[in-house]
């Protein structure tokens, strides 16, 4: 049975993708800093007849997410997948700029990353085989007001996929990139701006699994937002600003 480890998996998309891969034949190791909401969450997938584990650590916590990691490959064997999908949004304007808040946006999304591959890579480039997913966003394309910290991290955990899936190829390590647009979460529960096509977490996390059983490389959740983004490419540039503006001004 294959053994998938999610993070960010005690709501929202890491939530659905423990559910879809349960589905599909996998073992889940689920990570999160809420121990209550994942103990929860693998007790029901248990009880449906599901191999599934948990273990709350924090992905700013290299330490943690490397223990964290050996306990659940102990509990249900080497990691095939993983899924690094913790993440936190920040929205910042002008005239209330807050700096912590776009510092941990940032280390969450890319040091949170960087601490989640690390604590498989090794082990993977050792049996020269596993996957390596990162949940980037249509999002990294394109820095809009407000959006900028977000927007950046997520644009360097692109980049960092960019580089690894070459790098890593030849040592049996897959990569596959993940940029979903708008996601009907918690995290976007509260935006008061329109958000076109959006989709559930559990369409994502099919989608994502399907990219996973087939080795794409980079999939763009739902399709509609890859005409947007070639349509925003040929679009002038005061175009963009003008929506840009507006998006602010309706938030």
């Amino acid at each position: 049975m294959p053994h998938a480890i999610i993070t960010g998996a005690s709501a929202g998309i890491g939530e659905a993708l423990a559910r879809e891969l349960v589905s599909r034949g996998y073992a889940v190791g689920l990570i999160a800093r809420r121990a209550d909401r994942l103990a929860a969450l693998a007790a029901e997938l248990r009880s449906a007849g599901h191999a599934a584990a948990w273990v709350a650590a924090d992905v700013l916590d290299p330490d943690a997410m490397r223990d964290a990691v050996r306990a659940l490959e102990q509990e249900q064997g080497p990691c095939d997948v993983m899924i690094a999908n913790a993440g936190v949004i920040a929205f910042q304007q002008p005239h209330d700029y807050d700096v912590d808040g776009a510092v941990f946006c940032w280390r969450v999304n890319v040091e949170g990353v960087l601490h989640t591959v690390d604590a498989v890579l090794d082990d993977m480039r050792r049996r020269r085989q596993g996957h390596l997913v990162v949940i980037s966003s249509t999002a990294a394309f394109k820095g809009l007001p407000g959006w900028g910290v977000y927007s950046a991290s997520k644009a360097a955990v692109r980049v960092l996929w960019e580089s690894m899936r070459v790098e890593l190829a030849p040592l049996g390590v897959r990569c596959t990139c993940v940029d979903p647009g708008y996601v009907a979460t918690d995290m976007t529960a509260n935006n008061r701006f329109p958000m076109p096509f959006l989709i559930t977490p559990e369409r994502l996390a099919a989608r994502t699994a399907d990219a996973i059983a087939r080795g794409e490389t980079e999939i763009i959740v739902p399709f509609a937002h890859r005409v947007i983004l070639a349509l925003d490419g040929l679009s002038p540039r005061w175009l963009s600003d003008i929506v840009g503006r507006q998006l602010v001004k309706e938030r």
